[in-house]
This record gives structure tokens, C-alpha cells and sequence, in this order.
């Protein structure tokens, strides 16, 4: 997987500017799993959340990022000026959330995904929830979606169960963007960003300029069952890659495609990983899909 110097600039001057863009937003706290996982919620202009309801986007960042780092804060802008309110967090162990990197694994983001999806269909002001993953979040929303749609098909065919109710509601859409299921793969061949390791036996953790890739994570990533996790959920998808993104091939795409039934699959050409070099064109796709599924 190459990591050009330009990606790594990015995350630096969005994780340098996460403070500011904090404040901003009026950043705040939810309890998960793992410790408390730090958010913003934004709501669009005028809305009045004890009178009036819309959709809510649930943003989840990629693999050394965080909720305020590029493209997350674009997306979010875009929606919320389309009428939809927006909740994007930090996974543990990121950004301002609390936790132990060397303890963070994907399971344990779906975990913190699982807790933001249940406060999100708590809030009275919400129509609709739609889980939205760019690159390592968009193999956690996927799998998350799974998740919840196999719990509903569970407890549509035996009858009440003793979860509350907000775990066995799948979500009303899902778009994934550059979904990262590379992470298997490399974790499998004891390569990361340009570090390498032994699979069989990995050291405590892989250092990847100032990210650490634990050996758990190595571990429980080579055995993940993204795609057939993933499969379970077969709502509406919306599917966007660029044909130029050296993170994650565009073929990882291709068979998340395969296993939807309702997906909607757009590659943008000559866009990259972080959707920087044609935004307005890779922004419009899945808002545009939004839009017809949510017409307000």
C-alpha cells in the first residue's frame, strides 16, 4: 500500500487543525465501549431539533485520521447545507477520543460505531440514519450494517428479543467511500504503508510514521469476514472510488458491488484516495443518492 507524502501532509494539517474545528463545533462526548468517543453533531441552518426531524449522517474517518481531518469536514458541510444532520466521531484511540492505540482493532471501532448508531437513533429529532465510511471507516460502517441487518432478520424470524431496540434497526442507507478491505490483504502479507512485519508472528506493533499498527490489530484483521459480514445488509447502497487511488485499488470496490443486490457503484476517473482532485464531481454522487431516497 503506497502512502505518498502529500496523503501524509493532509492528515498532519487536519489533525494540527482539530482543535480549532472542535471548538468550532462544539465538540462533546459520548460513552462507548472503550471510553468516551469524542463527536460533533451539526444540524442544518434554522433547524430546530425539538420541533423539526430530518435524516442523520453517521461520518466515520479512515485509518490514521480523525473526525476533523480531510475529507470528513467537506462532507459534512455539504450535507448539512443539503438539509441533512450530521454526526462524525473519533474512533477510539483517535483524535480526542479516549483509548490505547495498541488496543484499537477493527472490531473494536465497530464496537464504537455500534454505540454512536444507538445514541444517533435515540435522538427524538431523527427520521432516518445513514451510515456513511471513507477507506478503514467504510470497512466499519459496512460491517456494522451487516451487523444490524442480520439482528433484525434474527428477530423478525424468533420473535422479541431481549436487545434493546435500537441494535436490531438496520440503517436506512449506506454509502461507502473507497472502502478500505485492503486491510485484510496487507495484514495477511505483513505489509503497512511501507512497513513490513512477519504475519505469523508480528511484533507488538508496526510503526507507521507517528501511528502504531498493534499486533492484535494485525492479528484480528487477517481473519476478518468484511465482505461476508458485509453481505448481510441489503438496503440501499451508494459505492464511490476514484480510478486513481494508490491506498486502496479500485478492485476492493469492485467486489463490495458483487455482494450488494442495491448498490449503486460510481469509480471517479482521475480522483485519489482522499477525493481532493475532483470534489464537487465525487460530493454530488452520493448526495445526489441521498437526495432520492430522503426528498424533503
Amino acid at each position: 500500500m503506497h502512502l505518498s507524502l502529500k496523503y501524509v501532509k493532509v492528515i498532519v494539517a487536519g489533525m494540527l487543525g482539530s482543535l480549532l474545528s472542535a471548538a468550532a463545533h462544539n465538540a462533546d462526548f459520548l460513552q462507548g465501549p472503550n471510553g468516551r468517543l469524542s463527536y460533533v453533531l451539526q444540524v442544518p441552518r434554522g433547524f430546530d431539533k425539538s420541533r423539526d426531524k430530518c435524516p442523520l449522517v453517521i461520518v466515520m474517518h479512515g485509518i490514521m485520521s480523525g473526525k476533523d481531518v480531510p475529507p470528513m469536514p467537506r462532507f459534512a458541510r455539504k450535507l448539512v447545507r443539503q438539509g441533512y444532520a450530521v454526526l462524525r466521531f473519533d474512533f477510539n484511540a483517535q483524535g480526542r477520543s479516549d483509548g490505547d492505540v495498541l488496543k484499537c482493532t477493527i472490531p473494536t471501532q465497530i464496537a464504537d460505531a455500534r454505540a454512536v448508531y444507538d445514541y444517533a437513533r435515540s435522538l427524538p429529532f431523527v427520521s432516518s440514519v445513514v451510515l456513511l465510511g471513507h477507506s478503514q471507516g467504510g470497512v466499519v460502517a459496512g460491517m456494522l450494517a451487516g451487523e444490524l441487518a442480520g439482528a433484525a432478520q434474527t428477530v423478525d424470524s424468533a420473535g422479541p428479543a431481549r436487545e434493546p431496540l435500537n441494535t436490531r434497526i438496520a440503517p436506512d442507507a449506506l454509502v461507502l467511500l473507497a472502502p478500505g478491505a485492503v486491510l485484510k490483504d496487507y495484514a495477511l502479507e505483513g505489509r503497512f504503508l511501507g512497513m513490513t512485519c512477519d504475519p505469523a508472528d508480528p511484533p507488538e506493533y508496526v510503526q507507521v510514521y507517528w501511528y502504531k499498527f498493534s499486533r492484535e490489530y494485525i492479528l484480528s484483521a487477517q481473519t476478518l469476514p468484511i465482505y461476508e459480514e458485509s453481505a448481510l445488509y441489503q438496503g440501499p447502497v451508494c459505492l464511490v472510488h476514484g480510478s486513481e487511488d494508490t491506498v486502496v485499488p479500485v478492485k476492493y470496490s469492485d467486489k463490495y458491488n458483487e455482494i450488494y443486490s442495491n448498490c449503486e457503484y460510481t469509480v471517479i476517473p482521475r480522483e485519489n484516495h482522499l477525493f481532493s482532485a475532483r470534489p464537487a464531481q465525487s460530493d454530488a454522487v452520493f448526495i445526489s443518492f441521498l437526495n432520492r431516497l430522503f426528498p424533503r
